[in-house]
């Protein structure tokens, strides 16, 4: 029983550490929209959109914490990255580059 106390005090401390980091963001870009996307064994993504169009994006050790966190933070969670949420993303050059470098005249894979 001890360690299934230990077991749920430490998922509440990483949900709660994740919604404070959910909590700065929205509070810096005005708000935030998210999505919770799976990583596989890597873990969890929690993608951030802010209302002003900047975004990023967490990782949690699976899906349970990121779900928590993202309650805790009172994020709006969509059920997926679809055209509506994506449309908020504002891109820079940064973003423009990478995409453009990875399809037309940017380094090779091979």
């Amino acid at each position: 029983m001890a360690d299934t106390q230990q077991a749920d005090s430490q998922v509440e401390r990483k949900a709660a550490r994740i919604a404070k980091q959910i909590g700065a963001f929205a509070k810096a870009h005005g708000g935030a929209d998210g999505t919770i996307e799976y990583l596989g064994q890597a873990g969890t993504r929690i993608v951030l959109i802010g209302e002003d169009g900047e975004w990023g994006d967490l990782v949690a050790p699976n899906h349970a914490i990121a779900a928590a966190a993202a309650e805790k933070a009172g994020l709006t969670l969509h059920d997926s990255f679809d055209g509506e949420l994506a449309a908020k993303v504002r891109t820079g050059p940064y973003e423009w580059s990478r995409m453009a470098g990875i399809q037309v005249g940017g380094p090779s894979n091979g």
